[in-house]
């Protein structure tokens, strides 16, 4: 039994060295659990399985799965999906690497159903009152989180922040520059002069850290004395205690802050392609996760809808065309009398109801069939033009 549980640990192991080569520490560590609780639960449950070919669907997946959904305490949807997820690419990728594997061992209606959740930003008056609190604290972390507040980035992505994030776009305009983070992607956020100021504070913070502390930063904008971890464990203190203080309801976290930036950019107008390319979103679904429609938006965004239909089918008042009386008139001056009536006729329809406006289609039509008589007329009449009008 040892030496069939030891190979089979083997072969997931040399996989996961694999993954090592392109995904991040902590990206394989999630791998790594998942193919250890699913190597667990096989050598209890099927202890005379030693080849990756012995693997069946039935029972050896579906046990597992059904192995899942008993877990105590219960897991969510969300943890069983990422589960199957994780396993499924790594038989594929052992399928790929020589392995004999049966196919179709995990298929899309072993999924479970994906919980939805309502975006969570902060109401708008706790928003305000915490921003005013942290504005009341003149601390590295109470900066770093205003900075989160105003710009929507991630709190990894305010760790990792280097000490020229802030670039100058114009004269006028400055951009704060994200690192690739979680979805490997880097992007430009803009700001205003308050960030600005925040900025600025931050790097009087850092220069003014001690030169261990320095030593360990980096180059980072946030000085960090005990490591990144320690860093994000003292924002996320400080952000619970002045959401407290603030008289917030809930828990308060830095991610709920990036939900309160993404509602608040929806409401002044920012479009969605707009503001998944703020949050670094790679689809538009992700980000509509991140926004919160209240019963005032959709009144808001009705009322604006109607008044935009008003003013896109006005009419535009188009002054009259002038026409002259010709001092000799010919078939040509004959034919541009008749077109011009036409033209006005075509005008004045649409602000006619529908009675009236049918009428004066009829009469307009008229007038086309009057164009092609007139043509008719040329060789008759051509001895008696033009004639000259008193």
């Amino acid at each position: 039994m040892k030496r069939s549980r030891s190979a089979l640990d083997k072969i997931f192991e040399s996989q996961l060295q694999q993954l090592a080569i392109t995904l991040r520490p902590r990206t394989v560590e999630e791998y790594r659990s998942c193919a250890r609780g699913f190597l667990t639960y096989l050598h209890a449950h099927f202890p005379r399985i030693r080849k990756l070919s012995q693997l069946r669907r039935d029972p050896h997946l579906l046990g597992w799965f059904r192995y899942l959904c008993q877990h105590q305490p219960p897991l969510r949807n969300a943890t069983r999906e990422l589960d199957l997820i994780l396993l499924r690419r790594l038989l594929r990728d052992l399928t790929n690497h020589g392995h004999r594997l049966p196919p179709d061992l995990i298929r899309r209606e072993d999924f479970p159903l994906r919980d939805h959740y309502l975006p969570r930003p902060l109401p708008p008056d706790q928003d305000q009152r915490l921003q005013q609190q942290l504005g009341q604290s003149d601390t590295v972390e109470t900066h770093a989180l205003r900075l989160i507040r105003a710009t929507g980035i991630r709190v990894g992505e305010c760790l990792d922040l280097r000490v020229d994030c802030l670039q100058q776009v114009s004269e006028q305009e400055a951009a704060l520059h994200v690192p690739l983070g979680k979805l490997h992607s880097e992007r430009w956020v803009p700001v205003d002069e308050q960030t600005r100021r925040v900025l600025t504070r931050l790097l009087q913070f850092r220069a003014l850290a001690p030169a261990s502390c320095l030593a360990k930063s980096q180059g980072f904008l946030l000085p960090r004395s005990g490591g990144r971890a320690g860093l994000y464990d003292r924002l996320r203190q400080v952000l619970a205690d002045a959401a407290r203080c603030a008289g917030c309801t809930g828990k308060v976290t830095p991610h709920r802050l990036r939900h309160s930036y993404a509602t608040e950019m929806v409401r002044l107008g920012v479009s969605l392609p707009v503001l998944m390319h703020l949050l670094g979103h790679k689809n538009i679904l992700m980000t509509m996760r991140y926004v919160q429609v209240a019963r005032l938006d959709v009144q808001r965004e009705f009322h604006r809808a109607l008044q935009n239909t008003t003013s896109l089918h006005a009419l535009p008042q188009l002054p009259l065309p002038v026409t002259r009386v010709p001092q000799h008139l010919d078939l040509a001056a004959l034919r541009q009398a008749v077109a011009a009536t036409h033209h006005l006729f075509q005008l004045f329809q649409p602000q006619l109801e529908d009675k009236p406006r049918r009428k004066l289609r009829r009469l307009s039509q008229r007038l086309l069939k009057i164009l092609p008589e007139l043509d008719h007329l040329t060789p008759k009449m051509s001895a008696h033009w033009p004639v000259k009008l008193s």
